[in-house]
Order: structure tokens, then sequence, then C-alpha cells
């Protein structure tokens, strides 16, 4: 045996999502890029703002000798401020820098949150559909995700959540926009959530945490707005990033910010801190913590992802397809015409359409479209969608 058994039992449960752009590139290569209709991969398309740009070049060009060196294992102070002070606002809950702890983007936040909460075998709830990850973050840390359905519209089912809950339960995680299916979890519902969890807390004689992944925030359509988490519960913390509102996901940086009223705020923010050195993701990257201080609050032209969401519902829709709208982030979670979301995966490869079956995320019947391709991308896979379908019909 030449590697881990836990980690080749992982492999082979690894990603969908990185299976099928790995099939993109093979078939890239063999048909040519412009033939192939990759859908696989959110990975942002359109440019950063012209403010990023800019305060990455003043940031660049006024570097200091001790700017590459070692900072406090939560961040820069001044960043951690500038970042509190936008949150305050977002939140609606006044939040200091000490309640901010800069991260190696959301996938680093959501770890370094795991690693400090999780004792062996607690249980984290997640409502699926669910980010493909999740699973293996749980287990990173010798927890388990647990997952529970969602209504029909993928919004939040509280009774769901609530018989899930026991005494190993240690959070509730929620994704919202969310991953695959861009439902938003509207105010009422995380309200209810939260007053189920104060309830089960205080049965079970534990704390339990809401813990919320929330990289899609800002790409939100139609005017809807993302409800605050810390106006709903106060053992709660967000674990978010830059990636996708400003489009820099390799840069890695991120956040977790604590809910200022959390009863053991210090302790989770020591701990915090404390994983997030022997992660080893050490600090969060100097240079891009310096870049995004001056840049709080902005965001790629969400109007540009609305026109791409829309054209292809619209394609969609007239073929027959059956999804709900999206009312964020990127990604489309139409119904499979048959049970097998992986054949009717395979039956869209052979159109040279790439998506990802509803079965990776726990959401089984259904494949997911990230859409935040060209327009041209869209437009010229149509055909090939419609194609697929009439095969199973």
């Amino acid at each position: 045996m030449s590697i881990a058994k836990n980690i080749e039992n992982k492999l082979s449960k690894a990603s969908w999502i990185r299976k099928m752009f790995e099939e993109g590139a093979r078939l890239k290569a063999l048909h040519g890029a412009e033939k192939v209709y990759d859908f696989s991969l959110g990975n942002p398309n359109l440019e950063p703002p012209a403010n990023f740009r800019t305060a990455l070049k003043q940031t660049v060009m006024s570097y200091g000798g001790l700017d590459h060196g070692y900072m406090p294992n939560s961040g820069y102070p001044h960043v951690r401020k500038s970042v509190a002070d936008y949150l305050s606002v977002e939140q609606r809950v006044s939040i200091s820098e000490k309640e901010i702890v800069m991260t190696c983007g959301a996938a680093g936040a959501m770890n370094v949150i795991l690693k400090t909460l999780l004792d062996p075998e607690d249980e984290i709830i997640a409502p699926s559909p669910y980010f493909v990850e999740y699973n293996f973050y749980a287990e990173n840390h010798g927890g388990k995700l647990i997952a529970v359905p969602s209504k029909p519209d993928f919004t939040l089912d509280i009774d769901a959540i609530a018989s899930a809950i026991n005494k190993k339960t240690k959070a509730v995680l929620i994704n919202s926009p969310n991953n695959p299916t861009g439902q938003v979890y509207s105010e009422k519902s995380l309200q209810n959530l939260g007053e189920l969890l104060k309830e089960m807390g205080r049965k079970l004689d534990r704390t339990l945490y809401l813990i919320s992944d929330e990289p899609y925030r800002k790409i939100v359509y139609d005017g809807i707005k993302v409800p605050s988490i810390f106006t709903s519960y106060t053992e709660s913390i967000i674990a978010t990033s830059y990636s996708k509102d400003i489009s820099i996901p390799g840069e890695r940086i991120g956040f977790i910010a604590v809910h200022p009223g959390a009863v053991f705020k210090e302790k989770i923010l020591n701990g915090m801190a404390f994983s997030n050195r022997i992660l080893g993701f050490v600090n969060a990257p100097a240079l891009m913590q310096r870049v995004i201080a001056s840049v709080q609050g902005s965001c790629v032209d969400i109007s540009e992802y609305a026109g791409k969401r829309d054209l292809l519902c619209n394609g969609l829709s007239g073929f027959g397809y059956e999804f709900v709208k999206p009312a964020g982030a990127f990604y489309l979670f139409p119904k499979t015409p048959v049970p097998d979301d992986i054949k009717f995966v395979r039956a869209l490869q052979d159109e040279l359409i790439l998506t990802v079956p509803g079965s990776g995320f726990g959401g089984p019947g259904h494949f997911r479209i990230a859409y935040c391709v060209d327009d041209d991308t869209i437009i010229n896979s149509l055909p090939g969608f419609e194609r697929a379908l009439r095969k199973f019909r």
C-alpha cells in the first residue's frame, strides 16, 4: 500500500466536479476547446472590479522591507478592522477586529472552524444538496456530516433539521446562496432555525453552533437580499472568501467572523488562531490581506451573471427541463429526465457538454450547471442540451 487507506478510500469518492473538469481537458484536446461546453467548475469568468486592480498595483508598489514577514495568526489588525467595519453594516451587529480571523479562503476558514469545534464523532448537520467537500472537511477533524433533506424548492426544512439533532450534534452548517442550487434562505427561515437551536441547546445542555458558508453572498438577483445570521442566532460563525464576489479564487483569501455575543467567544477565537497555525495555513496571504483591506464591499457586475442565468434558464425551460430558478450564486440545478443522474450527465457528455451529477452534492436526480462561462458557451451548447433531453423522451 503506497498511500494511507483513508486517502485511498476518499480518492474513490473524490469530487465529481474535478473529475468532470479533468474530462473536459481531455475532450478539449481531442475536439478543440471551442467545441466543448464546460459547465463543470464554478470558476468565475468575470474580471475583478477596477478598484481591486488599482489596490493591487498600489500595494505592490508601496511594499516595505518587512511586508513579507509573519503577522499575528489571525491576520493584520488593520485588515481585520476594515473587514469588521464593513461586516457590522452587512450583518447589522456591531463587530470588532477581535472577532475576525483572516484565512486562506472559505475552505481554509471551514477547516479552521471545524478543527476548533469538533470532538471525535461530533456531528455536523447540513441541508442537502450541499457543497461536495463538506463531508471531507468534517472527516478531516474527526466529525461526521449528517445530510438532511431540503424542501422541493431547496429551502430549509426546519422539521428535518430538528429530527436530526441529538446529543452528538455540534453545529448546523448552511450555505446561502447555495452551491449547487442557487437558493437563498429567507430571514424567517433563519430565525426559525435560530429558535430551534436555542431550544435544542437548552434541552441537550449543549451549545449548538450555526455555521454559515457565504462566498456567494453578494451574487444575488432580482433585488433579493441575503439575511444576516448574526441577527438570527448568537452562537453563529461566518466563513467566507473573496473568491467569487471579486473573482480571485486563486488568491485564497477569506475570513471567519464569530458573533460578538457568543458565550465561548474568547475560547473559540483563541482556538481558531491556534488551528490556523497548526493546520499549516499559518497566515492568510500577506499581500492579499493588504489589498482587500481597501476594497471592502466591492463586487463584480452581477448583472452579467444575471444575464447568463436568464439566457440558460430561458433556453432550457423551452426544451422542457424542470428546475428552480436560482436566486443567487451562478449555478442551475435542473432535474434529470431519468432517476440515474450519472447516466444523463454521460448523455450530455456525448454532446460535449460537461456538467456534474447531482448525486455528488447529495441531490440525486439532478445535475449542476455552472454558468459562469462566456455567453457563447451557453448559446452554442443549447442544441446539445435539447438533443440529450430528447434521447430520454
